[in-house]
């Protein structure tokens, strides 16, 4: 039912009251617009940073960080991360479906909307405008009627006054009464001219309130019903755009629970177990030393400090043969105060292998070529790991020689497209570094057989090239080791094996403090600018001549002088060596 068309029997100025209610709901339309736009960018907004939260805790390809997730718990975590990257997703499709199911449709009705409107009204002041005229019409014949009928009464009042008048000629009687009538019959078409004006304006004003005005505004009326119910449809809209992403995030949140339910802390801690264990075998039980007997003591073979010869052997990096625990004391005077067991233990514990490459304290460097440094189990996986890293580099590397031959291939067949002969300089250069890369795995897949026990033990030449052990070096150690045994194979009574390691440790310090400057061995140009930030290394200029005084040992490193006050190492592969031949020490090259 309409009722609008009510509004006409008030006033007359509703049709403007109309027009300003309508550009109201016009503007709360686009006020939601509006505001569905910024809850579509506050998404956007949203499920950006969510990403770049994920993103910011993602690890790091080919980092440390990256092995951590081996761990459950560090999986879990990933997982949770790929989840909140979904959730992230899920605020995004609000943002579109919001967008193209409210926004752009709801943009393209208010159009649409504001062309009706403005169609509307423009009738309805035409039909506003057509009555005003109808009425204006019959106002003017109104008057005009009324003008006609008063002078027709003065005419005929004329008339009857020149008829009464005996001074008055016939004619001039005659002429009133002639003008008389003529009044009467123009006051008679006046009145029938009003009469047919105003059965016309009655019919208008009928149409205009009964039918024309009611039809307008039952067009605004249905106009303005179907905003307001597409108003209610958005926001219907609004409501379940949010709902379809439900079960999705639902689904995003179940995948992070099942993440936290899956951790192991059995499995992490076997992981834990399996990184750090050294791969030392426990040592055998103390057996009691009788005081009262002689004071000829033996070391008993299940003794922490002893070796199977009953001599305790010093490895400086490696795997012990015979299973000699590093890290224990041992009492070597029955003069000194024993030391409570309890004592030792923590020791043992808290104690860590320090052995240290002697030429890499020259370079500032603490991790040994051969990770003798490490626990057995611990340096058999770190060389694996080289040994893997090395030969991936081999594989780049014959693949880059591959490409670059089948491009020679393709040059020799068709010079135009290139010369040959400059490749020839790149294919010597990859054949050079696979050629290092296998020499180097070699060395690296060496080290890690003698760990795992299918080839005997270096040599100490093998060590000094490696560039861990100096032979010397070794030899002096293992004379101090033999000094400190009596005849009889037992510990003397002068020094303790602590006394002595830390005597050796400064021997070594005295060494390299106060040896001289060696001669040069030849010379060598660099090749490459290197800048030296460790300590024991020299910054070098590419082009520059320099003295050579101690070669390669086999682990990359070459020891070189400058104006024979500055000397360091720097990488043999940054420098052309020219060694001189009668120099002593040096080697000859084909």
């Amino acid at each position: 039912m309409y009722l609008w068309g009510r509004l006409w029997s008030v006033s007359w100025d509703q049709f403007d009251n109309l027009e300003k209610h309508t550009q109201w709901g016009i503007d709360i339309l686009e006020k939601y617009i509006k505001f569905v736009k910024e809850r579509t960018e506050i998404e956007l907004s949203y499920a950006k940073q969510l990403r770049n939260l994920s993103k910011k805790y993602q690890p790091k390809k080919n980092s440390k960080e990256e092995e951590e997730y081996k761990y459950t718990a560090c999986k879990a975590f990933l997982s949770t991360l790929n989840e909140m990257n979904d959730y992230a997703g899920q605020h995004e499709v609000i943002s579109e479906n919001m967008t193209s199911q409210i926004t752009v449709d709801l943009m393209r009705y208010v159009q649409e909307l504001k062309q009706e409107r403005k169609s509307n009204f423009h009738d309805g002041r035409k039909a506003q405008q057509h009555i005003e005229t109808c009425w204006k019409q019959l106002e003017s014949s109104k008057r005009r009627f009324e003008r006609d009928c008063k002078e027709a009464d003065r005419a005929q009042q004329y008339f009857e006054k020149m008829d009464a008048d005996i001074n008055v000629t016939k004619a001039d009687v005659e002429k009133a009464r002639q003008q008389a009538q003529l009044r009467h019959q123009m006051a008679e078409d006046s009145k029938a001219d009003y009469s047919s004006i105003l059965q016309r304006f009655n019919q208008e004003q009928w149409e205009y309130y009964h039918t024309h005005i009611p039809n307008i505004f039952q067009k605004i009326q249905e106009m303005e019903e179907r905003r307001i119910v597409r108003i209610g449809e958005s926001m219907k809209t609004y409501a379940e755009v949010d709902r379809q992403v439900i079960p999705i995030i639902g689904k995003c949140l179940d995948g992070i629970v099942k993440a936290a339910e899956s951790i192991d802390q059995k499995n992490d801690s076997q992981l834990v177990v399996e990184a750090y264990k050294s791969g030392f075998e426990p040592p055998g039980d103390i057996e009691f030393e009788d005081y009262t007997q002689p004071m000829k003591r033996t070391v008993s073979e299940n003794s922490l400090s002893s070796s199977k010869e009953g001599k305790p052997e010093l490895k400086f990096g490696g795997k012990s043969r015979g299973k000699l625990w590093p890290f224990i004391k041992k009492n070597k005077s029955p003069k000194q105060q024993k030391e409570p067991l309890s004592h030792r233990f923590n020791e043992f514990m808290t104690s860590k292998p320090k052995i240290h490459c002697f030429r890499s304290l020259k370079r500032g460097g603490a991790t040994p070529e051969d990770f003798s440094n490490l626990p057995p189990e611990q340096r058999r996986k770190k060389l694996q790991q080289k040994v893997d890293e090395l030969n991936k580099e081999i594989q780049k590397e014959t693949d880059q020689r591959d490409a670059i031959t089948k491009m020679k291939d393709v040059y020799l067949k068709n010079p135009q497209m290139g010369d040959p002969a400059s490749l020839d300089h790149k294919l010597a250069e990859a054949t050079q570094n696979i050629e290092k890369l296998r020499l180097e795995t070699q060395k690296f897949e060496a080290w890690l057989a003698e760990v795992e026990g299918r080839l005997p033990a270096r040599s100490d030449q093998a060590r000094r090239q490696s560039g861990m052990y100096d032979g010397q070096t070794h030899q002096t150690v293992t004379n101090c080791a033999q000094d400190r045994e009596s005849p009889d194979g037992s510990y003397t009574e002068e020094q303790s094996q602590e006394s002595e390691l830390k005597a050796l440790a400064t021997d070594f310090d005295d060494e390299f403090d106060e040896e001289e400057p060696l001669p040069a061995i030849g010379t060598c140009k660099a090749l490459y600018t290197f800048e030296g930030q460790n300590e024991g290394t020299i910054s070098v200029v590419e082009g520059e001549m320099l003295s050579v005084i101690e070669e390669d040992k086999g682990d990359g490193w070459t020891r070189i002088r400058r104006n024979e006050d500055e000397e360091g190492y720097v990488p043999t592969s940054y420098v052309e060596v020219y060694l001189d031949k009668n120099a002593k020490g040096a080697k000859t090259y084909i």
